[in-house]
Parts: structure tokens; C-alpha cells; sequence
């Protein structure tokens, strides 16, 4: 009979953020795979968890992935982790995941921590529908996706270097002036921080304060900007 595979989404930072169902996961099944075994070593034993690590990542996946399927379809209980947050969402976890569902080996995701979901609820832009995209190209087709990406109407979601995010309000400055962002660093952390503005606003608060640490960043919908027009609107015309 197959055995199974776990998902198991980890802290993004502050590490009482495992759910009690995700140590009991990783406490009791046969080999936690982890994309740095050096990371998930100081979560397992923060929870006193004694369960063997593997590494498992997007430089060895491939080569590991065959070995892995085989001993699901013998019966093992894998947990498959990554550093941060849930597996597959900007980080290894997807090629695992569709080889067994190709292979009809059982496969189960907790639900539990991801940055982005945390930083789009608190920007105070509308949620209704969003689009997350993970990381931007760093070099070949940055520009164009990010100009694809604006002619959406809807919120956008991104993950963001440090080093690059000035660079990318820079561009937003250009390409979309009037459209207020929201930066959230360090989710979770003791330095968490949110900051709401427009493009120009936002690159001069991080000239002067170099930004340290993960980073999503949330583009306000078309709608925001039509909505703001209305009420102005609306002001103009009052007695």
C-alpha cells in the first residue's frame, strides 16, 4: 500500500507559529524532507522533534524525486518542508507534489503560514481578487512582466529582495505613479514593519532606511484609484 505525503507549511519567522497539527506531522512520520537541512534542524529541535532530516531542494529534486516517489509507493510517511513558510509557493515543492498525484500516491498540505497572505490582509487594499506572482525575474523579462502585471486590474501580490526593492519602486514611480503600494518586511519578527504609500514615497523612506529581510510587496487594484476619483468627485460636488 502507498504511504504519504506531507506538505507541511513552517514559521515564517517567529517559530510558535507551527500549528500543533503540523508538529504532530512532523514528529511522526518517517523522514522530514527539507529544502536546508540546517534550517529545519533548529525548528525540529525548537519542538523537540527527533524525526531524521533529508535534503531536498531545487538543485538536487530532480535527481532525488525518483528514489523518494518509490519509497511513498512502499509505505513511507514523508513531510516534505521548506525554510519559510508553505512548500511549493515560490519554493520546491510543486515537482514532488504532481509526481504523486500522477502516480496516485496520497498527498496532503496543511495549512498554515505564508507571507503573502498576512501582508495582502493588512494592507488595507481590496482582497476580493488578487494575483500573487512570487519573484519578479531578477534581470531577462523583469521589466516586461512587471508592466504585464500592472495592466491587470487587480490587487498584485510579490515576493522582494532587499537589494532590489528600491529598484522596483524606482520602476513603479515610472510606469505607475498614482498607484499606492504597500511594503511589509519581517513578518512575524520582532522588527515586523508595514508601510503603506505611493511609488515616490516609499523610495525615498528605503534611500534612507536600507530595507533588511523577506519582503512582500502589494499593488493596490485599479479600482482603488476609481474609487479615490469618486469620493473627490463627490467632495467637489457637495455645498
Amino acid at each position: 500500500m502507498s504511504g504519504k505525503l506531507y506538505l507541511v507549511p513552517t514559521p515564517i519567522g517567529n517559530l510558535g507559529d507551527l500549528t500543533y497539527r503540523a508538529a504532530e506531522v512532523l514528529r511522526s512520520c518517517d523522514a522530514v524532507l527539507a529544502e536546508d537541512t540546517r534550517v529545519s534542524a533548529r525548528l525540529l529541535q525548537h519542538y523537540e522533534i527527533r524525526t531524521p532530516l533529508e535534503s531536498f531542494h531545487q538543485y538536487n529534486e530532480h535527481k532525488r524525486l525518483e528514489n523518494v516517489l518509490q519509497r511513498l509507493e512502499k509505505g513511507a510517511v514523508l513531510c516534505l518542508v521548506s525554510d519559510a513558510g508553505t512548500p511549493g509557493i515560490s519554493d520546491p515543492g510543486f515537482l514532488l507534489a504532481r509526481a504523486c498525484r500522477e502516480r496516485g500516491i496520497a498527498c496532503e498540505c496543511l495549512p498554515g503560514a505564508t507571507a503573502f497572505v498576512p501582508a495582502l490582509v493588512q494592507s488595507g487594499f481590496p482582497i476580493h481578487s488578487f494575483v500573487f506572482h512570487g519573484f519578479l525575474p531578477q534581470k531577462k523579462g523583469r521589466d516586461k512582466m512587471l508592466r504585464q502585471l500592472l495592466s491587470d486590474e487587480r490587487t498584485q501580490v510579490l515576493y522582494e529582495s532587499p537589494y532590489r526593492l528600491l529598484k522596483l519602486l524606482e520602476a513603479l514611480q515610472t510606469l505607475a505613479p498614482e498607484r499606492p503600494v504597500s511594503v511589509s518586511r519581517e513578518l512575524s519578527k520582532l522588527h515586523e514593519e508595514t508601510r503603506n504609500g505611493l511609488p515616490h514615497e516609499l523610495a525615498d523612506h528605503y534611500r534612507k532606511q536600507v530595507p533588511k529581510g523577506e519582503i512582500v510587496v502589494v499593488i493596490a487594484s485599479l479600482a482603488v484609484l476609481r474609487t479615490d476619483a469618486t469620493e473627490e468627485e463627490e467632495e467637489d460636488t457637495r455645498p
